[in-house]
């Protein structure tokens, strides 16, 4: 039996498209080992959103070469996408694919170990119309699954590469939707996430009529479902739809991701972004008005270029006025052939260090005072990991939530919280 391994980069979308490939080498026949093992073929998911990524990605298919000289070496995903030919120049690489036609991956894995050279299946992206709809035939080793219902971006923020790699918006029918999302359920799955490259246009496509809340209602459809989570959504694709259905049924996770990446209006629309502080945080007191105890939580960019002393300011006073949950804080990445990486006045590394460093003490004051907020309150773990006898889960409103007491990773338990805990909560069995 061939040993195939496979290793991702990058963000959910990337961790789900790996599950889906390797469930089509086990249909195969193939058997699927650590990608710290020795193996006939192995699988390289880049991500291109950071020059570290790509940089990660280089070393990965290195470290697969030096592990057997011999072994097909197939690289996808956005790195490959953006930059083929330098993905081609690395010694050993003998497949090479973008960010379209993994539903062929076996096929031109198996094509490269009968011929000689490097096998080239990288297209236009751009000229992508439909969503490459592939499905699942073996189920992810984890407690939450992920659900790809959406593919492509067209906002076109000046720091990032996404929609370049990623191509045109294409979104998942929704009967494919309800499909797929039958099996996680089947599989004993409790907590269904939707994910997408731009998950808030999900539907546009299609349709002037379907919309995210269609397929979030199909998925609803299902009894046996027990949670519901949405990726990372923009703030101003919210829909009156969308906040009644999370209302309207308790399965509905109470957790929105919604990045504000900058809480500074110069930065803002220095980024290309399309809305400014008043409006995001007039869009997040309609949240709060429309699913009362909702979790809110966010991207910060800090350092981009043009960002002064000043402006970093604003964005950290912004962000503490703001009701956040969890803030997710990252330093500006210089990413070559996005408008960002050629504007004047980039923050040098030592600052941008020092202001993450600032902006993350706020974001684990508000998770802090957020976490303390539902002490002494029971809730819904989904219990996840274990590491030296303590278990930890997350509740609908994204909390990490701690115990020592007897739980199963996959379980729904009801908990007790009591006290403050690393990045979370310690809970008790209710």
């Amino acid at each position: 039996m061939p040993k195939v391994a496979l290793t991702t980069l990058g963000c959910k979308v990337n961790q789900f498209e790996t599950e889906v490939m390797e469930g089509l080498f086990k249909k195969k026949g193939y058997e699927v080992v650590s990608f710290t093992e020795a193996a006939d073929f192995y699988i390289i998911n880049t991500c291109s959103v950071t020059s570290l990524g790509e940089r990660k990605s280089r070393q990965l298919i290195r470290r697969a070469r030096r592990q057997n000289e011999r072994a097909i070496i197939a690289v996808t995903g956005c790195y490959s996408q953006l930059a083929p030919e330098e993905i081609k120049a690395i010694e050993g690489v003998r497949v090479v694919l973008g960010t379209k036609e993994r539903g062929h991956i076996v096929e031109y894995v198996e094509q490269a170990a009968r011929e000689d050279g490097i096998l080239d299946e990288v297209t236009d992206i751009m000229q992508a119309d439909a969503f490459e709809d592939i499905p699942l035939f073996d189920m992810p080793e984890r407690t939450r699954a992920f659900l790809k219902i959406q593919e492509g971006c067209t906002n076109f923020c000046s720091y990032c590469i996404i929609p370049y790699a990623r191509g045109p918006l294409r979104s998942r029918h929704p009967e494919s939707v309800l499909r797929e999302a039958q099996k996680l359920v089947s599989a004993g799955f409790k907590e269904i996430v939707l994910t997408g490259i731009h998950l808030g246009a999900y539907g546009r496509d299609l349709s002037a009529d379907i919309t995210l809340a269609d397929a979030a209602r199909a998925v609803l459809t299902l009894p046996q479902l027990k949670r519901l989570r949405l990726g990372s959504l923009e703030s101003i694709e919210l829909s009156p739809e969308l906040f009644a259905l999370i209302r309207s049924d308790d399965r509905f996770a109470k957790h929105l991701h919604l990045p504000l990446q900058a809480g500074s209006d110069a930065i803002l629309k220095a980024m290309n972004r399309h809305y400014d502080t008043a409006e995001f945080a007039r869009l997040i007191e309609n949240v709060e008005a429309s699913v009362p105890g909702v979790a809110v939580s966010t991207d910060i960019i800090v350092g981009f270029p043009g960002e002064t002393e000043e402006l970093f300011q604003q964005s950290l006073d912004f962000a503490a006025r703001m009701n956040f949950a969890r803030m997710h804080v990252f330093p500006y990445s210089r990413r070559k052939g996005t408008p960002a990486a050629s504007m004047p006045d980039q923050v040098p590394p030592e600052v941008k260090k020092d202001r993450v460093h600032r902006m993350q003490q706020l974001a684990d004051q508000k998770a802090a005072q957020f976490h303390a907020g539902f002490i002494g309150r029971k809730v819904e773990v989904l219990f996840e990991t274990a590491h030296e006898g303590i278990w930890d889960g997350l509740t609908g409103n994204y909390i990490r939530v701690y115990t020592d007491d007897p739980v199963t990773g996959g379980d729904i338990c009801r908990l007790q919280l009591e006290r403050l805990y690393r990045d979370g909560v310690w809970g008790r069995l209710a």
